[in-house]
C-alpha cells in the first residue's frame, strides 16, 4: 500500500505523463501542419504527373476487364485546355462520330447525324466505371479545395509500401463529378497514389489507383485503374498513352460547332 506522500507523487507523476505525452501529440501534429497554399502546391504537383502543359493532345485506352480478362476496349482522343474545356473525340469504330465538349461545368455529346448536340453530366458512363468526368478530367486543382489530413502507408500498384500523406479534397465548381475525394500521395515527391471518389449523397462511388511510368524521362501517371467495391470481379483501366502538347482552333470549343465539324483527323 502507498502511503499519502507517495500517492500525491503518483498522482504527480501521471498528471505529468499524460501531460508529456498530449504535448509531444501536439508537437508531432504541428510538424505535418500545413498552410493552404502548401497544401494546394502539393495538388498542383500531384496534378503535374498527370498532365505538363494546360493545352494538350490525351490519347486515351479504355479497358474493361471481367475476372481478369478483357472484356471490351475504346479509344477517346482528348483536346484538353485552359479554363476547365475539353474535347474529347471517340476513335473506337463502335463509337466512330461521337464527340463530346466539356466547358466548364457544362458538357454536350455529339451524336452521328443529329443537327444539335445534348447536354450531359460528368457521371454518365461510357465503358465499365469511366464516365464522362474521368475521360476529360485530368487536373484537381481547378476543382477542388485541398487540405492535409494525415499520415499513412499505403502499398501502390506493385505492393510496396510508400509513406504517403492523405489529402482531403472538396469541390469548389458546380459541375464535377466527385463531391469529395480522398487522395493520397507519395510523401516525397507527391505522386498520386490512390483515390477514394465520392459522390454528393456521401457515397463512395469508386476508388481510382496510379500507376507510374516514364514519359519524355519524366515520371508520370500512365494509367488510372478504376475499381467498385460492390462489383470486385470488374475493372477498368485508363491508359495515356500519348500525351503531347497541342493547341486547336477556338472554334471546336463551341457546341454548335460540334455538329458542323469535321474531326476525323484530330
Amino acid at each position: 500500500m502507498f502511503n499519502q506522500r507517495q500517492q500525491r507523487y503518483l498522482s504527480y507523476f501521471i498528471k505529468l505523463s499524460v501531460c508529456i505525452t498530449g504535448l509531444v501529440s501536439s508537437l508531432a501534429m504541428a510538424s505535418n501542419t500545413f498552410s493552404e497554399q502548401q497544401v494546394q502546391q502539393m495538388l498542383s504537383t500531384a496534378d503535374s504527373f498527370r498532365l505538363q502543359d494546360d493545352a494538350a493532345k490525351v490519347v486515351s485506352l479504355v479497358t474493361l476487364y471481367q475476372h481478369n480478362e478483357v472484356d471490351k476496349t475504346r479509344q477517346y482522343n482528348v483536346y484538353t485546355r485552359a479554363n476547365r474545356q475539353s474535347l474529347v473525340i471517340f476513335k473506337s469504330a463502335v463509337e466512330a462520330g461521337q464527340k463530346m465538349l466539356m466547358l466548364g461545368d457544362n458538357y454536350w455529346l455529339q451524336m452521328p447525324k443529329t443537327r444539335r448536340p445534348i447536354r450531359i453530366t460528368p457521371m454518365q458512363k461510357l465503358l465499365g466505371e469511366a464516365s464522362v468526368g474521368d475521360i476529360s478530367t485530368l487536373a484537381w486543382r481547378y476543382d477542388y479545395k485541398a487540405s492535409w489530413y494525415a499520415n499513412e502507408n499505403i502499398s501502390d500498384v506493385s505492393g510496396k509500401s510508400v509513406a504517403a500523406y492523405q489529402l482531403k479534397l472538396i469541390a469548389v465548381t458546380a459541375g464535377v463529378s466527385y463531391q469529395k475525394i480522398d487522395l493520397w500521395i507519395d510523401k516525397l515527391t507527391y505522386f498520386p497514389l490512390r483515390a477514394d471518389l465520392y459522390l454528393a449523397s456521401g457515397k463512395l462511388a469508386k476508388q481510382a489507383v496510379f500507376s507510374q511510368g516514364i514519359r519524355d524521362d519524366k515520371p508520370a501517371v500512365v494509367a488510372m485503374t478504376l475499381l467498385d467495391s460492390i462489383q470486385p470481379s470488374k475493372k477498368t483501366v485508363i491508359e495515356y498513352q500519348q500525351v503531347v502538347s497541342w493547341k486547336l482552333d477556338d472554334k471546336y470549343y463551341t457546341p454548335s460547332f460540334l455538329s458542323r465539324s469535321n474531326t476525323t483527323e484530330l
